[in-house]
Parts: structure tokens; sequence; C-alpha cells
């Protein structure tokens, strides 16, 4: 068996065998495959698909390439929760301190930045000193002693998932389901968490564009859950706007604490309150109801705010030092009308072209660039009214690109739901 014999199997669309599948993921982890040779399989891949039985392989083969962790000394209930990835999406900054002040357990591992999206561990790591490495008996001991801790993926857990996910990045071969649905489902069994909940985005600004892709992907991840006994419970929410109106990492970070203390940007608020009830309602056997009720409670009486603070230093970070950048140039609206649409993933993509993104693997990123709107779909807009702020460093963007990011008519748009969906 070679390389090359995979590659041209599945570049005419047939189906890899188990022993294929290990083959490859071997031979990318002892360096026998090269480089160009896994985006190549990536690539056919990402063309030909995989069918579920490949992809329980492929999962399976990722999880076995490293070790799996053992939390079975952190009491009570685990819960690990997960995004496929958007623009302005801060939801973990928020909900893992939320659901940590209720006594809910949050030991979960998080990835970079993917494609025109942000990732979990690069705005952690805009606030000074933070640490997002963690052996593993100081993280169960985090966990136990103040209910959450978030770090970056170890080097010994799935590590052929940390080598494709960087390939895919730079590759074009983000948006395919098995690959999706492997990549996070390898980590989170691998993690060992005891529910896991996903975030799967579905819009212009997501990996996945349209609703029947996301239900495919949920489906997908909810039967990977089921054969290894894990519950895993999807949530299908809107990924056509930007979440909340902060895109990049700093920026998002005190958007985020904005929330927590109660004065965050409403679709924000509306998603924490929807996942987080529902986790709670799952984990402490309340009706919705009342699971919303104790969400909000903990926002209103300050405790998530002061839980976040709490994480936060115990992992070393010091938010009086967070900072965003000095220099800002702001784009007017060139005509009078409603916001009636916004390219959701061209703004990621500038915003990554500042520099809160990689192009390449070894890109650093700048914690202090991004943008922030001032306006989203439904908004009245008048000519001169100020539509985004962009934090630059020492990249430009031209104004012009993103004054084509937005959509104005005459008419009142028709606005899409928040959330779409459960899947379980």
């Amino acid at each position: 068996m070679t390389i090359l014999d995979v590659i041209n199997k599945k570049k005419k669309k047939q189906k890899l065998s188990k022993d294929e599948i290990v083959f490859f993921i071997d031979g990318m982890l002892d360096g026998s495959i090269a480089d160009y040779q896994i985006s190549a399989l990536l690539m056919a891949i990402v063309l030909n698909g995989m069918d579920l039985e490949e992809t329980i392989n492929l999962t399976d083969a990722m999880i076995n390439s490293g070790i799996v962790i053992n939390l079975s000394s952190i009491d009570g209930v685990i819960v690990d929760k997960h995004s496929t990835g958007g623009v302005g999406d801060k939801v973990t900054l928020i909900l893992a301190p939320l659901l940590a002040s209720l006594g809910i357990k949050i030991a979960k591992m998080s990835g970079r930045g993917l494609g025109h999206t942000g990732g979990t561990i690069d705005k952690l790591e805009s606030i000074p000193g933070y640490k997002v490495e963690m052996n593993q008996a100081d993280f169960i001991k985090q966990v136990n002693d103040i209910n959450i801790s978030v770090i970056s993926q170890s080097p010994e857990l799935v590590p052929a998932d940390k080598r494709l996910y960087a390939l895919r990045d730079v590759t074009g071969t983000v948006d395919s389901i098995p690959l999706i649905a492997s990549s996070i489902m390898s980590k989170k069994i691998a993690s060992g968490a005891d529910l896991i909940v996903i975030d799967v985005k579905v819009g212009n600004g997501a990996l996945l564009n349209t609703l029947e892709e996301a239900k495919e992907l949920a489906k997908t991840m909810v039967y990977i859950g089921k054969h290894y006994n894990k519950i895993v419970i999807c949530e299908l929410t809107d990924m056509s706007v930007p979440l909340g109106y902060a895109i990049g990492n700093s920026l998002e970070v005190k958007e985020a604490i904005n929330t927590l203390q109660g004065i965050g940007p409403d679709d924000v608020m509306e998603l924490i309150i929807s996942t987080a009830s529902m986790i709670v309602g799952a984990v402490k056997n309340v009706g919705i109801e009342e699971a919303e009720q104790l969400c909000f409670k903990q926002i209103n009486n300050g405790e998530a705010y002061q839980k976040f603070v709490e994480w936060i230093k115990a992992q070393g970070g010091n938010l009086d030092k967070l900072e965003v950048s000095e220099h800002s140039v702001s784009v007017y609206s060139d005509k009078a009308g409603y916001i009636s649409g916004i390219n959701t993933m061209q703004l990621g993509e500038i915003a990554r072209l500042l520099g809160a993104g990689r192009l390449k693997q070894t890109d650093k990123i700048d914690y202090k660039v991004g943008l922030v709107l001032n306006h989203k779909i439904g908004d009245y807009v008048d000519v001169n009214d100020e539509l985004v702020k962009i934090y630059l460093g020492d990249k430009d963007v031209k104004l012009s690109a993103v004054l084509a990011c937005f959509e104005i008519s005459d008419t009142y748009p028709k606005k899409l739901p928040l959330v779409y969906d459960v899947i379980n």
C-alpha cells in the first residue's frame, strides 16, 4: 500500500478501508507521507466525501494517534462545549464561567482560529499572562477547585488532528463534513467529557452555508458520539451576521466581559441563555424555564462575572493589561436605508488580513486588531453614519472592501432566527 494508492482511490470516489485510513494517519505522523500528499488526500475527501463508516474510522484513527484523558477524578458531570466556528463567536468565554458559577464542571480543551473564524485559545491568549498550557494533574485540580479550566489541545492529545487542522487552514480544505466531524469528535472524545454540546454554525459566515449541511454535520457528530457512548447535543445557530459587534481577539474578550456584566449585545445574550439553559436543564434535571431563571440570576447578581475573573486569574491572566489598538479608522455609510445583508465571511477575512487570524501556519496573531460594528441587519442608517470602526496594527485594509460587506436597501429585511434547531 502506498499513499498514492489511497489518494487515487478517493479521487475515484471509492470507499477507503479502515487499514487505509490508519495507514494515512500513521504515515502523516511518522513523516513518511509528505505535506503535499496529505493535502492532496484532504482535497480528494473535500470533493468526494466519506460515508459514516469512513468517518468513524477516521475519528478512531485520530483518537488513537495520542492519549485519551481520564477525567474520572473530577466530581460531577463534566461538560465540554464546542463551536464549529463563526465570526465574532465569543460564546465559550461567557458560557463556561456562567455554567461554572452554577457548580457545573467545565473541562475544555480548545483550538486556535481556522480559516476566517476565530479560535477560543487565540482570544484567551490576548489576555496578558493567560497560560493556555497545563499538565493534566493541574488541569483536573483546577476544575475540581473552581469548576472550570480552558486550555489548548495537548500535543499528546489527538496529534493527528493538530497536524490536519493546521494544513486544512492553509489549503482550502476546511469545509468538509467528514473532516469537520472527525476533527471535533476525536478531540471531544479523547478529552474525556461526559456531555458534549456543539454549536453548529450555519450561514455565510460559517464553514457551512446551508441548514441542510448543518443538520448533516450535527447528525454525523451525534452518531459518532453514540458510537463512543457519549451524550452529544447539537444546537444549530445562525451565522449570517457576526455574533455580537466585536470581531478580533481582545475586542471580543471585552465584549464577553460586557455580556457577563449584563450589558452585552442582545444576540450574544440570547444565544448564551439558550445554550446555558439547555445544559443546566440536562445536568440539574430541571425544566427549561427554571434553568433560564438560574442563568439570568447568575449574570444579574455578578457571580458569573466573578467566576470569569477567578478563572482567568487562576491561569495567570491579567485583565487589567488587556489592550486594543490605539489606531483606528471608521467606515461610513454611503447611502440611507436599512441594512439588509452583511457579508460575514468577508468581514472575518478582513479581520484575518488585519492580523487577527493566520494566513500561514507560522503567522503571529496581532491580538489588538479587529473590527467593531455599529449596526446590524434591520438597523436604519443615514448617509455618513458610522458602520464599522477598524482597529489597525501594521497592516492596512481598503475601506471600500469593508463598505462592500454591507447591503443597504429601502425595505426592512426579514430577520433570520438565531437558533434553528437542536439535534440530540
